[in-house]
């Protein structure tokens, strides 16, 4: 008997040799795909029927910091330095842990609530980050934020409690949770301390994830430093390869990009965050030409105020169009795949597509309508016209998070209530 039966729904697979079943049901047993078909003989505890709706595999967000949820709408339309030094550094300076674990849980309820079923996540107190996550049922790939900042006694206290995190959380929740070291970006962290990084990352067997050329002020602060660019310096110590998860990726050279390609970076283009802060355009369309792996990441809520990836699609395939003056540019396929194919392969999970044997991490979006009507073409419709608040059922690992739009994993109302009180008692602090 399985555990889980989606019926009546189109199924949507990503899986490029499967296509597509118009009306096809998705049988879920001990947190894995075990069919898919048009029908089944099996029966289950739970069926969900799903007509008039798309079956899908999760989103997943590969760059976020989930707690800066709190930071919502704080501190909009400002210039990149008067952001960082005069609002987001000094409200992040008085964050309690108790504060990261409220700000993570809302970012947790507001992806099950858009389709997002997995995210990687890096920041403070990630102890209650994991425990959020454990709590939602999501999946996560979690890092604590590592910022020596030339100071070789912070450097080792910030990559002491990375490792004890890397070690205290790696399988937990079930499995869900990966853990990964998180050095902040090659003009936060000296070229000594990212060696440091990849040997720890290298003794654990964990992936890095890392903010990579987000700005023109790290190029010009890195070239006028050491003589070469971030992703040159990265390469010289040997700190590249297809365990590394680089977020922004916005001032690259070709030779930048044919380097990512060869040693096979996973690259988190956050379209939304990087338009909002006006870091630039990254050269998306030339990264997947180079067979660069691309996904999709939101960024925090402080620059990006929602973690919507639907959004995030939609925006990504319109900008690149508009930036390369070809409407062929980043196809509605190809910006599906980024969100969960991609996304997958970069966290390195079994997840991404509907596919026998493959984790049971799923969404069912509701087509039926007056935005998604009429409907000739599924992948286009959600990506073009689609939004997070059609995914009317989210099952993460082969649990219900949410069905008909009811979230089962949290109590909604009372998470939101505890975030709005932490976040006014946060920005309290600062202004006393």
């Amino acid at each position: 008997m399985a555990d889980i039966i989606v019926k009546n729904a189109y199924v949507l697979t990503m899986d490029p040799d499967a296509g597509d079943l118009k009306n096809g049901t998705v049988v879920i047993e001990d947190g894995k795909i075990t069919e898919i078909g048009e029908k089944t003989s099996e029966s289950a505890d739970t069926v969900i029927d799903a007509k008039h709706s798309v079956v899908m595999p999760g989103l997943v967000n590969t760059h976020t910091h989930a707690a800066m949820t709190l930071f919502r709408g704080y501190a909009d339309d400002l210039q990149l330095a008067d952001w960082l030094e005069g609002h987001i550094w000094p409200v992040e300076a008085k964050l309690t842990a108790e504060d990261v674990y409220k700000g993570s849980l809302l970012a947790c309820l507001e992806m099950i609530k858009s389709g997002t079923t997995s995210f990687a996540d890096m920041y403070f107190y990630m102890d209650e980050t994991a425990k959020a996550v454990e709590a939602s049922g999501l999946r996560a790939s979690l890092c604590h934020g590592l910022i020596e900042l030339w100071n070789e006694e912070k450097g080792e206290a910030d990559l002491k409690e990375g490792k004890r995190f890397v070690r205290a959380w790696q399988g937990a929740a079930d499995g869900r949770i990966k853990t990964m070291y998180g050095p902040h970006a090659p003009n936060t962290c000296s070229e000594e301390f990212l060696a440091k990084v990849r040997e720890e990352a290298n003794k654990d067997g964990a992936g890095i994830h890392i903010h990579l050329l987000e700005t023109e002020a790290e190029l010009l602060a890195m070239k006028e430093r050491y003589g070469k660019c971030s992703v040159h310096l990265l390469e010289d110590i040997g700190f590249l390869g297809p365990d590394v998860l680089a977020a922004h990726c916005v001032w690259l050279s070709e030779g930048d990009i044919e380097i990512l390609g060869k040693r096979g970076v996973n690259v988190s283009h956050n379209v939304i965050s990087n338009m909002k802060l006006a870091s630039g355009i990254a050269p998306v369309q030339k990264m997947l030409e180079k067979g660069v792996n691309v996904s999709l990441g939101t960024d925090g809520c402080a620059s990006n105020n929602n973690l919507d990836l639907f959004e995030e699609m939609k925006t990504a395939a319109l900008l690149h169009k508009v930036n390369t003056f070809n409407p062929t540019a980043l196809p509605a396929q190809q910006v599906l795949q980024m969100s969960t194919v991609n996304g997958a392969k970069a966290l390195g999970t079994e997840t991404g597509m509907l596919k026998v044997g493959m984790k049971a991490d799923l969404i069912v979006v509701d087509m039926k309508k007056p935005h998604l009507t009429p409907c000739f073409d599924v992948p286009s419709h959600l990506v073009y016209s689609a939004r997070g608040s059609d995914v009317r059922t989210t099952i993460v690992n082969g649990k219900v998070l949410m069905d008909d739009y009811k979230v089962l994993a949290l109590d909604e109302q009372k998470v939101m209530e505890e975030a709005q009180k932490a976040a006014e008692e946060l920005v309290a602090r600062v202004n006393a």
